[in-house]
């Protein structure tokens, strides 16, 4: 069984799910996801992907939804007994399940595992007693797992294999029917309703500055395959033209020579195909509080975290992301010679510390270790060994928390 509860996730694991069914032919694969996992192979009993939310306050709304979809869930686990679960991201949904799977006697494996190091350390509790496994996905979180005692692995962030497939700059552009010099300004407002409608304007009126100063700037948006085109169309009317992209935003990634991206594994995604960018977010009142008091980390964007340093500019605060800091922002890298090649210069070391493409047979080796040390190889599986947990606690913590029928 898999969960995962967002876009991003169900994208993260149907590259799980083709390398699981490519190792282990006769694998059954059930659960919570998306379209892309549906795809995969994966028999959805829930796809809550659709209604995924952004902030605390703003999530309260989903509660009743997400409680019929855990109990339908947890029941599966205890009817069925599946050899496995594996929790995709979505950790307030997910570590809930996850005891849930353990007191049925199910192993359980996080790929791509909460933000421990940016807030809610506490939650390594319910890690070390609910997990078998972590598969993570940024090269500084094996560390922090080590020191709590969680058994881990580093695999590499999916994005590195779903880039893959990624469609060629020169081919988009011609497609777009985008000359080679154009400037392509590329809009990325995230892939739930609630922050498309938050970003959407603001982005709208950032381009309608930008354009102001380079009027011969074409502008593209990432339609996400979970958003409503005319939604969307109505949200641009009064802006300067823009072009929906509903394909994949590989292909607006490709084509843009800049970026005005909503924070997520998009913005990671756009930098691993080195294009320069500002991310930026916007969320309720309330939202913003509690992060201010919760958050333990100065950035919040995926490529600064993984860097360790500002090298992509961060707008979100309600008073810094406006559509004048936004436009200002991009201006400032449009205009300031080497601005735009010093962002690809520090992407050329994010790729270093990603890791290789092959992260899904790497996550599927190991989340069939697992099931083979609690004494059900998976049907099928093909030979080759696992790579070890990258932990010398390991044994003696998969032991603690493994164990029961899966």
């Amino acid at each position: 069984m898999l969960a995962a509860g967002e876009a991003s996730g169900d994208l993260h694991g149907a590259v799980l799910c083709r390398a699981l069914r490519g190792l282990a032919p006769g694998i059954r694969l059930s659960g919570m996801g998306g379209a892309r996992m549906a795809a995969e192979g994966v028999e959805l009993a829930a796809d809550v992907t659709r209604r995924a939310a952004v902030g605390t306050t703003e999530a309260v709304g989903r509660v009743p939804a997400l409680w019929r979809t855990y109990r339908a869930l947890r029941r599966r686990l205890e009817r069925d007994r599946p050899d496995a679960l594996v929790l995709i991201d979505f950790p307030e949904f997910n570590l809930r399940l996850a005891r849930a799977a353990r007191r049925a006697g199910v192993p359980v494996v996080y790929f791509v595992p909460p933000q421990l190091w940016a807030w809610r350390a506490w939650r390594v509790r319910a890690m070390r007693r609910w997990v078998s496994l972590v598969l993570a996905v940024l090269p500084f979180e094996p560390a922090i797992y080590r020191r709590a005692g969680v058994p881990v692995a580093f695999v590499g962030h999916p994005v590195l294999d779903a880039l893959a497939a990624a469609p060629e700059r020169e081919a988009v552009r011609a497609r777009l029917g985008v000359g080679a010099g154009t400037l392509v300004i590329g809009l990325l407002p995230g892939s739930r309703a609630e922050e498309v409608a938050r970003m959407t304007p603001l982005m709208r009126e950032a381009a309608r500055r930008i354009a102001g100063r380079h009027p011969e700037a074409v502008f593209v948006l990432a339609l996400a395959p979970t958003i409503d085109a005319d939604a969307v169309g109505a949200m641009l009317a009064g802006g300067p033209p823009v072009q929906l992209v509903t394909d994949t935003a590989h292909a607006v990634m490709r084509a843009a020579d800049l970026l005005l991206a909503t924070s997520g594994t998009a913005t990671l995604e756009a930098a691993l195909l080195g294009t320069p960018l500002i991310v930026c977010y916007r969320v309720s009142a309330a939202t913003e509080m509690l992060g201010r008091l919760l958050l333990r980390v100065p950035w919040v964007g995926l490529v600064n975290l993984t860097l360790g340093r500002g090298a992509v500019p961060e707008l979100f605060e309600r008073r810094h992301a406006t559509p004048d800091r936004l436009a200002a922002e991009a201006l400032r890298l449009l205009d300031t010679p080497g601005a735009l090649d010093a962002q690809r210069a520090a992407f050329a070391e994010l790729r270093a510390l990603c890791g290789e493409p092959g992260v899904g047979e790497r996550a599927a080796r190991h989340v069939l270790a697992v099931i083979e040390r609690a004494g059900a190889p998976a049907v099928g599986a093909a030979a080759g060994p696992a790579a070890a947990p990258l932990t010398p606690r390991a044994g003696r913590a998969g032991a603690r928390v493994g164990g029961g029928r899966p």
